[in-house]
This record gives structure tokens, sequence and C-alpha cells, in this order.
């Protein structure tokens, strides 16, 4: 189904061991708006979504795990070589007695991820609707993101991030149209 490249979808760089970055970047890993969250609730919708528009929820579903291994890629660069001091003092003194550096599906606050995250109603314009109101606020967050950072490599991996957001929330816009479209050319009077 899938042909794997040994290659993120776009190069992650960092400039500089920074654990506490790595500790708000988690929210994207592990967090209601993150990465697995939006992967797993494509993916799960595609199922009762009319035929016209569930290859953009499978591509766009399969494309948020690369961006899952994209953000556990910035979290790696970042803590590889911090201490265990430095990981204290940026808060990740739990994670690391409960994980050492090893990553975990949880939020910045260190709240594990949930599926209570997704949503799935089974109306095909209402799961769209929810799609887009997670993409903008994943494009939100990386905004926040990028502003917290002066790392410039981390910046430029973080706004592909953001486009990404962007453009998916365009195409799940389309996708309602497409399906409004469709409803109403069903109605016979």
């Amino acid at each position: 189904m899938w042909i794997y490249e040994k290659k993120l979808q776009y190069p992650v760089r960092v400039s500089k061991c920074d654990p506490q970055m790595a500790k708000f970047l988690m929210e994207q890993y592990g967090g209601a708006d993150g990465e697995l969250a939006a992967a797993l609730r494509y993916l799960n919708q595609r199922y009762t979504i009319p035929d016209k528009v569930i290859g953009l929820l499978t591509d766009i579903g399969t494309e948020e795990f690369a961006h899952l291994e994209m953000i556990a890629t910035m979290v790696y660069k970042l803590t590889k070589d911090a201490t265990v001091e430095q990981l204290e003092a940026a808060g990740l003194g739990a994670h690391y007695a409960a994980h050492d550096k090893a990553l975990f599906y949880e939020n910045a606050a260190g709240v594990p991820w949930t599926a209570s995250y997704i949503q799935a109603k089974g109306d095909p314009i209402a799961d769209l609707y929810e799609d887009i109101a997670a993409e903008e606020k994943a494009r939100a967050t990386y905004q926040w993101l990028i502003d917290m950072t002066d790392d410039v490599d981390l910046q430029d991996s973080l706004r592909f991030l953001r486009e990404r957001e962007i453009v998916h929330s365009l195409r799940f816009r389309e996708a309602v149209e497409i399906l409004k479209e469709e409803q109403d050319r069903k109605k016979f009077f």
C-alpha cells in the first residue's frame, strides 16, 4: 500500500541542544492537535466517507505519519546531547524517569495521548469540519512553536509543517464543497 523511502519528507536540522524546545514540540507528537491524532483521525474516518473523497483522507492521514516522524526526529536531535540536569531544568525530569530519552506519546505537559483526542461522527460533512479545525489548530501551534525558538534550522522545518497544515485545511474545505454539491444533487421534489 505504501512505498517507504528511508528519508524524511523534509529535512530536519537543529542548530543546538534545546530540551526546552523538545518539550514544547511534544505537543505535536502526542497532543490533542498533534500529528498522531491527525493521522489516526483521518485514516479512521475514511471508512465512513463517500468514495469521492476517501482518497483525500488516506493521502493526508498517511502524510501525517511522515510529519510525526519529522517531529520525533526534531525531539531526538534536540535532546540527544542533553544531560540529565538539562532535561530536569527543561521540565522533562518526569519523562526521563519513566522513559529515559525515548519518545512517548504525550503532550507538552506530559499528559499521555488518548483516543478521546480524535473524533469520528460518521457524518461526512461533520467529520470534514472536524478535520479542518484540527488542521487550523495544528497550523496555529506550529506558528507558536516557530515563535518560541531562535534556531533558524528548526524554524525552517516547522515552517514546512505549518504550510502543509494550510494545504490540508484547503483540501478538506474543497472536499466539503464536493460533498455539499453531491448532497444537493440528491434532492428530488
